[in-house]
C-alpha cells in the first residue's frame, strides 16, 4: 500500500475536484443511470481495492438483520461527534495504521465508511490484510448516505447535523444541516 502524504492527496484531491467542477452541466435529460458529477468524482479517488456497498443494500442488511454488520465510522473525531450512522464504532483515521482491531471477529462482515470513501478504503485495505474475511466500503460515504435521506445519529439521537469535511468537500452534501465543530 503506497502512502500519499496528507498535502500531496489534498492537491490531488483538488485537482480532480476541479476538474469535475469545471465540467459543462451536460446530460440533464439523459436517463438516471447516467454517471453523476459525484460518481464522476469517487471514480477518481476510489482504488477500487475494498468492494463497495450501495447505501440501499447496507439500509437493507442493516433493517432485515440487526446486528450483523460492523459499522466502523473512519472519519475523525469532531466528524463522528457531529453524526454517525447508528450503532457505529470510530475508527480515528490518524491511527488506524497501527489498529490490529483485536476487539472485532474476522468471520462478520464489516462496512467502513468516512464522507465520500477514500479514506475508509484506506482503512478497509488494512483490515484486509489483517484477515478480515468480507469487508465492504460504504459507496459515497456518510455523504452519500445523507444525500439520499438515510438517517444519522449523534450522542442525543437522530440529527440532521452532518460534519462536511471542508469548505470544499461540502458541496458535495446536497442534505443535512451543515455543522463544523
Amino acid at each position: 500500500m503506497k502512502y500519499i502524504p496528507p498535502m500531496a492527496w489534498y492537491r490531488r484531491t483538488k485537482m480532480a475536484l476541479l476538474a469535475l467542477l469545471t465540467l459543462p452541466a451536460c446530460g440533464q435529460n439523459k436517463p438516471s443511470t447516467s454517471p453523476t458529477n459525484y460518481d464522476r468524482l469517487l471514480r477518481t479517488l476510489y482504488r477500487n481495492t475494498v468492494p463497495v456497498v450501495q447505501p440501499t443494500q447496507l439500509a437493507a442488511t442493516l433493517t432485515q438483520k440487526p446486528g450483523t454488520v460492523v459499522l466502523l465510522d473512519t472519519r475523525t473525531p469532531a466528524e463522528y461527534r457531529v453524526s454517525h450512522l447508528q450503532g457505529a464504532q470510530f475508527v480515528d483515521f490518524d491511527s488506524y495504521e497501527k489498529n490490529t482491531f483485536a476487539d472485532l471477529s474476522h468471520d462478520r462482515p464489516v462496512v467502513v465508511y468516512c464522507s465520500v470513501g477514500y479514506r475508509s478504503e484506506r482503512v478497509g485495505e488494512r483490515l484486509k490484510a489483517l484477515g478480515f474475511k468480507d469487508v465492504r466500503n460504504l459507496y459515497g460515504g456518510i455523504f452519500q448516505w445523507v444525500n439520499e435521506s438515510r438517517p444519522i445519529y449523534n450522542a442525543a439521537g437522530l440529527t440532521t447535523d452532518i460534519h462536511p469535511y471542508s469548505a470544499l468537500w461540502s458541496s458535495w452534501l446536497d442534505k443535512g444541516r451543515k455543522v463544523y465543530e
